[in-house]
């Protein structure tokens, strides 16, 4: 399983464990100070012995490339801003439907509703779960 935090911040555990190994620190007492398994400082200690500090470079992440850029989620913030009225919708609740419809028609980018909420997470944006009945369609 991946550790916790970004690539870069993974480098620099790294290298600060190298850094500690060489200052005369035991392994199990780099392990301690950064909070994880002295097997992993070994680790990390064999490659760079073996490749130097590109065994140590940050590698990107993985998974799936999101679907909307960091420019494209600005612009879906702006309209979410400016309320789903404005996006022509009856009333100016914004649903998962709608704003998945919308993504779809500004930029031609298909979401599933059930993972527009984890859209929104990523954008700093909570989502709510609205009253009932509520209709999704345009006025």
């Amino acid at each position: 399983m991946r550790p916790a935090g970004s690539p870069q911040a993974l480098q620099q555990r790294r290298e600060r464990a190298i850094a500690l190994l060489r200052d005369g620190y035991q392994p199990y007492e780099v392990a301690s100070m950064l909070k994880v398994d002295r097997r992993s400082v070994r680790r990390w200690h064999a490659a760079y012995r073996k490749k130097g500090t590109q065994a140590l470079q940050a590698k990107p992440a993985p998974g799936r490339p999101p679907k909307l850029s960091d420019k494209d989620r600005t612009r879906l913030e702006k309209l979410l801003l400016k309320g789903a009225r404005s996006a022509g919708f009856a009333t100016d609740l914004w649903t998962c439907p709608r704003i998945a419809e919308l993504i779809q028609d500004r930029f031609g980018v298909c979401y599933h509703v059930d993972h527009i909420g984890r859209l929104l997470r990523t954008m700093g944006w909570s989502p709510q779960k609205p009253g009932w009945p509520l209709s999704t369609n345009r006025a």
